[in-house]
């Protein structure tokens, strides 16, 4: 299953917790998402401290939901915390790729993107 299924699953399947604070995720997500493709869009060498710092938000934010998943306490399901922990380590990893200049930024916004239409989706079914 690829990172991008694996996001839209994650949250368009989610809980009532979750959506009770689906629209503050929302909106960060869409600002970190919308950092990371203005700064992809302004090239390699121009973008690259704006794509660091985007990049850089990503992860705590990624690093926040990994966290919170974690915890013996998080009510969501087994299998949609072990998804969103994967979507975790696959950000942190690719990141990594990104900024060393060996990967492009597309698959963390793919993956941002299928999160942000997985909550606006349970937003609908609330």
């Amino acid at each position: 299953m690829t990172p991008n299924v694996l996001a839209k699953k994650a949250y368009s399947q989610a809980s009532a917790p979750t959506r009770t604070a689906g629209k503050l995720e929302y909106d960060v997500i869409a600002r970190i998402t919308h950092k990371l493709k203005e700064a992809a869009k302004k090239g390699k060498k121009r973008g690259f401290p704006a794509l660091a710092e985007a990049i850089h938000e990503n992860r705590q934010l990624w690093n926040l939901l990994a966290t919170m998943v974690v915890d013996a306490d998080n009510e969501l399901p087994k299998e949609l915390r072990a998804q969103i922990f994967y979507l975790a380590e696959f950000t942190d990893h690719h990141s990594t790729k990104v900024l060393a200049g060996d990967a492009n930024v597309r698959p963390l916004l793919e993956v941002n993107t299928a999160i942000l239409r997985g909550l606006r989706s349970g937003a609908a079914a609330a």
